[in-house]
C-alpha cells in the first residue's frame, strides 16, 4: 500500500484525518518540495503520516503529521489550527514548527530541538518520521541528480545531515522506543557516507 493509499484509509475511518488531509492539501497546493525530484509538497506530510499510521499511532499524531509543516509553508496560523483541529493536535503542529524569527539556520533548529524535548510523545514520533522522510527523499534526489541538488537549498546539505544527526541523537535519547530509530539510523549512515566518497573521476 502507498503512503497516500494508506493515508485516504485512514481518512475513511476518521474525520479528523480526513479534515487534516483537506487542511494539507489546500495549504501545500502547487508547492514543490526541495531535495525531492520535484516532488509536490504534500507528498512529504503524507508519507510522514503514512508510516505513523503503519505503526498504529492514533488519530490526533496522524491530524498533526499532515499538518506539521503547514504553519512554516502557508499563511495557515496555529489559532486556526487549533479552531479546526484541538487543542491536542495544535499542541503537537506547535511544538513541530520552526521560530522562524531566528536567522541562523543552526540556532533555529537547536531551539526546535529543546522544544521537541520537552513535547509529548506523538511529537517525538512526528519528528522522527520526518527526519526520516527527509533523509529517504533527499538521499533518493542524491543519487539522482548529484551535486545539482544543492542548489535547491539555501544551506550545505552536510549542515542539514548535522543536524538530522543530532535530531537522531535526541530521539535516541528521549523516545528510545520509536519502532524506525534503527531505519533513521540506516539511512543516515548510508548518506553521510555518500556525501564523504571521493567524487568519481572525470568521464
Amino acid at each position: 500500500m502507498s503512503p497516500a493509499e494508506r493515508i485516504e484509509a485512514a481518512a475513511q475511518r476518521s474525520p479528523l484525518v480526513r479534515a487534516a488531509l483537506e487542511k494539507a492539501r489546500t495549504a501545500h497546493a502547487g508547492q514543490i518540495r526541495n531535495g525531492s525530484g520535484g516532488m509536490p509538497y504534500v507528498e512529504h506530510p503524507i508519507a510522514v503520516a503514512a508510516r505513523l499510521d503503519e505503526y498504529g499511532y492514533g488519530e490526533e499524531v496522524l491530524a498533526a503529521a499532515l499538518l506539521h509543516d503547514v504553519i512554516e509553508d502557508s499563511d495557515t496560523s496555529l489559532d486556526e489550527i487549533r479552531e479546526e483541529f484541538g487543542d491536542e493536535v495544535a499542541g503537537l503542529v506547535g511544538a513541530l514548527t520552526d521560530d522562524q524569527a531566528l536567522d541562523s539556520y543552526r540556532e533555529r533548529k537547536a531551539e526546535h530541538r529543546e522544544r521537541v524535548r520537552a513535547a509529548p510523545a506523538g511529537a517525538h514520533a512526528i519528528y522522527g518520521s520526518d527526519k526520516l522522510t527527509n533523509v529517504k527523499a533527499l538521499r533518493a534526489a542524491y543519487e539522482a541528480e548529484g551535486d545539482a541538488v544543492r542548489e535547491e537549498f539555501k544551506v550545505p546539505i552536510e549542515l542539514k545531515t548535522e543536524i538530522w544527526e543530532a535530531d537522531r541523537d535526541l530521539l535516541r535519547e528521549k523516545a528510545p522506543e520509536l519502532p524506525f530509530l534503527d531505519e533513521l539510523d540506516e539511512e543516515l549512515t548510508r548518506f553521510r557516507a555518500r556525501l564523504e566518497a571521493p567524487a568519481p573521476p572525470p568521464g
